[in-house]
Formats: structure tokens, C-alpha cells, sequence
């Protein structure tokens, strides 16, 4: 293995309105940490994302974020009252569902089309 000490990993994901897109991950708990008229960084959980000014449907449409929560039902309810303001009105969300995988998850759907998986863990 090719020792590369890295200490980041980072992900690029694409927004539609870009400033839409921004209020909609602040709205959801995600620090903005740094943005420009192009590219924002997001931090959540001690990791981060960039979300930028770039769309491609077929790539927003297949784009996918993970991250691990201690309640996809409490998630579920919350941006749901979110949603239901009125404020992103291309986002969505579905209640959590069991995945044979151990999780209990919660999909959400950014104002751009990408899935968030928002993943409680059994604690067998």
C-alpha cells in the first residue's frame, strides 16, 4: 500500500440553487464553514463536504451522502416539520425504514435530488 498519510476525506456534491442548497444543509445542522460564489464547505460530526454551484441531473440523481445518527426517527420527524414550512419545496423525506444491513434509516432528499442517508445502527 502506497503510504499517503491522509488525514481528510471529502466528498463534492452538486447544487442546483446553490444558495437554496446552502440554507437547506444549514437548516439541516451542517456548519458552514467556508464559502465562496461557487463552492461552499460544510462540517458535520468532525467530517466535511463541499457542495458546489454545478449541476448535472443524472449525476445529482445518483449522488448519495452516508452519515450515522443516534435517532433516524427523531430525524424523520424534525425535518419533516422542516420540510413541511414550505422553504424547500423539492426536497423530501420518507420515515425510516429497517435495511438488512443493521440500520434503521431515514432518506432524505436534498433541493438538488440527492439522497442523504441518514443511518441509526443496531446495537447488537
Amino acid at each position: 500500500m502506497i503510504e499517503q498519510s491522509a488525514s481528510d476525506l471529502r466528498t463534492f456534491i452538486p447544487a442546483q440553487d446553490f444558495a437554496l442548497s446552502k440554507e437547506f444543509y444549514s437548516a439541516l445542522g451542517c456548519e458552514l464553514a467556508w464559502s465562496d460564489e461557487g463552492l461552499a464547505l460544510f462540517r458535520i460530526a468532525g467530517s466535511g463536504f463541499y457542495l458546489q454551484r454545478y449541476y448535472v441531473k443524472e449525476w445529482a440523481e445518483n449522488c448519495m451522502l452516508h452519515m450515522s445518527v443516534k435517532d433516524a426517527a427523531r430525524c424523520f420527524a424534525d425535518i419533516k416539520n422542516l420540510l413541511g414550512s414550505g422553504r424547500f419545496p423539492s426536497a423530501r423525506v420518507v420515515p425510516p425504514k429497517h435495511e438488512s444491513y443493521g440500520a434503521l434509516v431515514t432518506y432524505v432528499w436534498d433541493p438538488s435530488g440527492v439522497l442523504l442517508h441518514l443511518a441509526q445502527w443496531d446495537e447488537s
